[in-house]
């Protein structure tokens, strides 16, 4: 099948801002590439003619200029069948490791050496939603891999889960009771793609939910919220409540400038919690851990 893909390159910066007016205006035919060891990033849609992918993109760049995207030079549009769609994903995508944890494409399942004592999670962007190849997801696998080591027992919540792979890496790392949720059906239904695709279906329980019913009712030893800034301050007392005594709650999807205000918003609103923060490249975390009863 003959397709067209129209890609645009953006400010790493801008890639949270531009995948949150993608997943929640529900607009069909767009992913976003990031590669943040080079610190570049793109908008790639793929579409049955180049008309259609120009037609498109025409549509589409007055919604990334409301939300401060910055696009850099001009859309390049080529022609390219269903299999080169894939394998032109392949360039951006590279097999990681933190600690036992590694992330791999799928198309390296047959050559990627693991060691015995180590797991891994398969990767394939042609599921969209991205493998995470992105400083705010990897601040949480960081944190899920150092906890591991302490809380193996540890409850998990991802809130708000889009690929799954947060979740996912919880279980695989041994963590017993992970979950999963998010307020779009579609991420809800690659999460569980992704668990099938990784042998692990039926081990973490994905659900649709925002940010009030996907908590309610829930608590976790470790709650993670990969999500933009504003969207944590807003629900800051929801996600606070989630967090069991003595659990820890992990925020990010924050760009490094927008620190102290996600960082003096939860500390205002949890007093007596311990607060740490990080940061990679343009983006940080922030962690608030509970005192225990």
């Amino acid at each position: 099948m003959q397709l067209a893909e129209i890609k645009t390159e953006i400010v790493p910066a801008g890639t949270e801002a531009a995948d949150n007016v993608l997943l929640e205006l529900g607009i069909d035919g767009w992913s976003i590439l990031e590669d943040a060891i080079a610190k570049r990033a793109w908008i790639v849609g793929v579409f049955a003619t180049p008309a259609e992918a120009r037609r498109c993109w025409t549509e589409l760049v007055p919604l990334l200029q409301e939300a401060a995207v910055e696009c850099l030079g001009e859309s390049v549009v080529r022609d390219l069948g269903d299999r080169d769609w894939k394998d032109s994903y392949k360039a951006h995508f590279k097999a990681w490791q933190f600690g036992r944890l590694h992330w791999v494409p799928e198309w390296e399942r047959a050559t990627y050496r693991i060691p015995s004592d180590e797991v891994v999670l398969w990767l394939d962007p042609g599921l969209a939603f991205g493998t995470g190849n992105h400083e705010t997801t990897r601040l949480c696998v960081e944190r899920l891999v150092t906890f591991a080591e302490s809380h193996p027992e540890a409850r998990v919540i991802d809130a708000g889960c889009g690929s799954g792979i947060l979740a996912l890496s919880a279980s695989l790392l041994g963590y017993r009771d992970v979950v999963g949720f998010d307020n779009d059906p579609e991420a809800v239904r690659v999460s569980e793609e992704n668990a099938a695709l990784n042998q692990m279906a039926g081990r973490v329980k994905f659900y649709e939910g925002d940010l009030i019913t996907g908590l309610a009712g829930r608590q976790g030893d470790i709650v993670m919220a990969n999500i933009l800034a504003d969207v944590l301050v807003r629900f800051a007392r929801e996600l606070l409540a989630a967090v069991a005594p003595g659990g820890t709650l992990v925020l990010s999807g924050i760009l490094a400038q927008e620190r102290d205000k996600v960082r003096d918003a939860f500390a205002a609103a949890a007093p007596g919690w311990a607060v740490d923060s990080r940061i990679m490249g343009e983006w940080c975390d922030v962690q608030l851990v509970r005192p225990a009863l």
